[in-house]
């Protein structure tokens, strides 16, 4: 009798263990599916086909991701350079704007409106509201830019002294030149105790 005893609490036991390890297996799987339904409750983004929506999408996106860099700068340091004899953070931003003008100028054979203005000497370009005015003016004049232009004349050539290139490869030129100055600003923000902003999806 005894011995049926043990044997029935073991079986018992045995019955609960596994009763635990089901609920726990039961637990894992129900907050697994939950975390698949949210990943797939999420609709990954998808960009346009066409190259003209397309380089638009990429510099709405570069222009509020320097936004975000602007932003994120004291005003105090606006002035700031890591070492003397490179640009401070305010230069590297004018000269990134000057140059989207000038990229977009070229590409969609639109008027410069800063054409042979030194853009870092004047007075409405030297506080923060007035920076980021103007580097958001050449986003915006770029994107416009882009918009006008028929894709079928993106393999068009434009000559310059000493180089030919297409609409479409002045419009890339310009979106490497921007990002590589935003690029260098990153360390400037770390030297002023800022972090940087993450990369944006769009």
């Amino acid at each position: 009798m005894k011995q049926k005893i043990i044997a029935l609490r073991c079986l018992l036991n045995a019955f609960a263990v596994s009763a635990a390890l089901s609920l726990v297996c039961f637990a894992q799987a129900a907050s697994s599916g939950q975390g698949q339904v949210s990943q797939q409750a999420t609709p990954a983004i998808e960009w346009p086909a066409d190259p003209i929506s397309m380089m638009v999408a990429e510099w709405t996106r570069a222009k509020n991701w320097s936004k975000e860099y602007m932003d994120k700068m004291p005003e105090g340091g606006l002035n700031f350079k890591p070492t003397p004899e490179i640009r401070s953070f305010a230069e590297q931003m004018i000269h990134l704007a000057g140059a989207n003008f000038a990229y977009a100028a070229r590409a969609a054979g639109q008027a410069n409106p800063y054409q042979g203005k030194d853009l870092t000497k004047m007075d409405e370009f030297k506080t923060k509201t007035g920076l980021t005015k103007l580097v958001m003016e050449s986003y915006d004049f770029m994107i416009n830019g882009i918009k006008t232009i028929n894709a079928d004349k993106l393999k068009e050539k434009i000559q310059r002294p000493g180089i030919t290139l297409t609409r479409e490869a002045i419009i890339h030129n310009g979106f490497e030149h921007q990002t590589h100055h935003r690029g260098q600003t990153t360390i400037y923000l770390r030297l002023k105790g800022a972090t940087p902003p993450p990369e944006p999806f769009q």
